[in-house]
């Protein structure tokens, strides 16, 4: 194998890296944030799953955004 093949091996390999640390900071922390926030409005509400729900709904949407946008600019 030559230094050209094992340069190549070794960017794909830190770009995927890269891929999966992005996408895991973009699912996980809305997921975090709007999850523990709506766990704190139902507690201080009294409505036991909605604001969980809603939470993890907009976290759902948001993190669909921000993928939709790395999958975008991964196909240019």
């Amino acid at each position: 194998m030559s230094n050209d093949q094992k340069k190549t091996k070794e960017d794909s390999l830190w770009l995927a890296l890269k891929l999966a640390w992005d996408l895991g900071y973009i699912i996980a922390i809305p997921a975090a944030v709007f999850g523990f926030g709506g766990a704190y409005l139902d507690k201080y509400e009294g409505t036991s799953p909605l604001f969980l729900l809603l939470g993890l709904a907009a976290a759902l949407g948001l993190s669909s955004i921000g993928v939709k946008r790395i999958v975008k600019k991964i196909i240019r």
